[in-house]
């Protein structure tokens, strides 16, 4: 079934392939996303759209295909490097299995702060993450904000790591994410991100991870009483164009694509400030229980994780040139 499923995705992505140069001389480029209209990060990229057509003079036009129309972030990304969908925007833990170097942003507190997080992001070693997933077809454009996953359960609080030992926990289908649940003490449970609303309910996990606009969005607060804001990663969303459609743009659509991302970056940030604090307002309006606990037994646990990247040189200097920003 899914893989009648993702052919049904591809053969969507081809016919609307088809319409890509337009006609009047628009060009028409389509990005497709699996978060819900409401998200922020959605929000952020209709603004990019917005931008696209303002700077373009109406020349180049942007169709948004969000809530997986088109199917997961995996599906997505292999859409991206056959070249039969030209954007989309996944999470930096998605995108691991395609650009190894990636998965560097999805460890465990590896960024002191949010003003650290972004200072890496928007200088050379960000620009070196996008870059780095050209040679996968795959151009990184931009990092958006995601602000920072923390874990929510439906019958028991999370204070200490020790909390979390028996635990089913959903992770993303990302090594850096399971090893992280697994250093904690719990059972890491990977499960696509549409099913787990369902996987919730009926028990196959006893809670996840997420931020706080995903956590309420997803309407997963219904089910997980419980929220623990310990913050254990900063994962940011990455804009990926596929090289395919990249390399087919005239020099003129690659700076209005370009000037409509750069403009889209700090609009998408201050979206995600406003959102997450209503979030967490809604959220504990419908039951939740927000938690604050100690940051540092968390990150001690995990500190030996960092050590495990030795053997793979370039994904270790990546972790020191972070570290000593």
């Amino acid at each position: 079934m899914k893989g009648f499923l993702g052919f049904l995705a591809l053969g969507a992505a081809l016919l609307l392939m088809t319409a890509c140069e337009g006609t009047d001389g628009v060009k028409t480029i389509k990005l497709a996303h699996s978060l819900d209209i409401s998200h922020p990060v959605h929000k952020g990229m209709a603004f990019m759209a917005e931008e696209l057509e303002r700077v373009s003079d109406g020349q180049m036009i942007m169709d948004i295909y969000p809530s997986g129309q088109l199917g997961s972030e995996r599906q997505l990304l292999e859409l991206l490097q056959i070249g039969s969908l030209d954007i989309t925007k996944v999470s930096a833990s998605a995108v691991e299995n395609f650009v190894p170097n990636m998965k560097v942003l999805s460890l465990p507190y590896l960024f002191r702060d949010e003003a650290h997080q972004w200072d890496v992001l928007l200088g050379d070693v960000g620009k070196e993450l996008l870059e780095d997933g050209a040679k996968y077809w795959l151009r990184g454009l931009c990092f958006y904000d995601a602000g920072s996953r923390s874990f929510y359960t439906k019958d028991k609080a999370i204070n200490t790591p020790d909390d979390l030992k028996g635990l089913k926990i959903r992770v993303q289908n990302s090594q850096t994410a399971i090893s992280m649940v697994k250093t904690m003490g719990g059972a890491p449970t990977p499960i696509s991100y549409g099913e787990l609303y369902t996987a919730l309910q009926q028990g196959v996990v006893d809670g996840a991870e997420n931020n706080a606009p995903s956590f309420y969005t997803s309407h997963h607060y219904e089910v997980c009483k419980y929220y623990t804001i310990d913050e254990h990663t900063s994962v940011p969303d990455v804009l990926f164009i596929s090289t395919h459609a990249w390399d087919k743009l005239s020099a003129q659509e690659k700076d209005w694509l370009t000037a409509a991302v750069e403009a889209s970056v700090p609009e998408q940030r201050r979206l995600w400030k406003e959102a997450d604090a209503e979030a967490l307002a809604e959220v504990t309006k419908a039951g939740v229980e927000i938690i604050r606990p100690d940051k540092q037994p968390f990150r001690e646990i995990v500190a030996s994780i960092f050590e495990n990247y030795k053997d793979e040189p370039e994904v270790y200097d990546l972790i020191q040139r972070i570290q000593a920003k």
